[in-house]
């Protein structure tokens, strides 16, 4: 997959094919005259934000047509969350030969695990797609038993992650998804959503470790050539990239035990193509599995999507 900056906005997207129908003239289809022109995928992190565009007669199985990314603010206006997604579709529709796509007539769906931004971009999403979006939360339906003590604990990420790990590994699966945190996800062998582990993922360990000590440097990610570190910078790298591997491999063995079987892992997040090379455990890179899980939650419950300011009520 193709990635592209465009430095005056600090914004990145990527165009893939996928699994794309496309029309005889080579556009993408839109399906019904008023219908939506496809539906995009909202991802909040706390570090990135993730958009992705799938087509109207996606698969519950199919890529999104192009990607988006661009940084989470500290704060955003619902203004300023319009003008990035008509951008986005700009974007991702000319890539995809959709141009019907930025006019905005698309579905929705958001996942925001940073409560302040929530509101703004729900609002922004509405105004820019002529309809409320979906938002991934209590009343939404997942399609996925939660064998959790309290089911509103649980991020939106980690419920899309759960979702799309399921649809392409089955049952059981772990999903390991790198940012900020590092959360595994686990689908048992029936199906259920079983829980998972939150750690600190592998930038915030470094700022940690050179934030509480006073002669630890900050450092820059790469692989270390060893594991006993000649230098400071090489321990610090050792410690936080290979111990980061290590702690996954073991994590994933005592999730395996508690199963009772073993578990296909798949990997998705900042790094998760190096880490999953250091991984005793195999493991496959799914760029796109978040996005995914959201279009598939999408596809549940786009028929009960209505326009209006009040938001969908739907059962779990």
């Amino acid at each position: 997959m193709g990635t592209h900056a465009d430095p005056a906005r600090g914004l990145h997207h990527a165009s893939a094919q996928g699994r794309r129908e496309y029309a005889k003239d080579g556009a993408m289809q839109v399906g019904e005259k008023d219908g939506p022109c496809g539906s995009l995928t909202v991802d909040v992190g706390n570090t990135t934000t993730s958009l992705g565009l799938f087509a109207p007669d996606a698969a519950r199985d199919a890529e999104p047509v192009g990607t988006f990314e661009v940084t989470t603010p500290e704060r955003l206006t619902a203004d300023e969350a319009r003008l990035l997604v008509e951008r986005a579709l700009e974007v991702l529709g000319r890539d995809a030969n959709a141009p019907a796509a930025a006019t905005g007539r698309v579905g929705a769906i958001l996942s925001c695990v940073v409560p302040s931004l929530t509101e703004p971009w729900t609002r922004g999403l509405a105004a820019a797609c002529g309809a409320r979006p979906l938002v991934v939360g209590p009343g939404l339906k997942t399609g996925i038993r939660m064998d959790y003590h309290d089911p509103s604990e649980v991020g939106p990420d980690r419920i899309a992650d759960a979702v799309s790990a399921r649809e392409t590994l089955g049952c059981p699966a772990i999903a390991v998804d790198l940012g900020t945190t590092v959360n595994m996800e686990v689908v048992d062998a029936r199906g259920a959503f079983a829980g998972g582990v939150i750690a600190p993922g592998l930038a915030l360990g470094v700022r940690a470790l050179a934030g509480a000590a006073a002669r630890l440097p900050q450092i820059e990610l790469k692989v270390p050539t060893r594991v006993i570190g000649k230098s400071t910078r090489e321990a610090m790298l050792s410690g936080v990239v290979l111990g980061e591997a290590i702690r996954i491999d073991g994590l994933v063995r005592g999730i395996e035990r508690e199963l009772g079987c073993e578990a296909p892992v798949v990997m998705c997040g900042d790094g998760a193509q190096v880490i999953a090379g250091l991984l005793q455990h195999p493991a496959t890179v799914d760029p796109t599995l978040t996005l995914r899980g959201l279009h598939l939650l999408y596809l549940m419950n786009a028929r009960q999507q209505k326009t209006g300011p009040r938001a969908t009520k739907t059962r779990r």
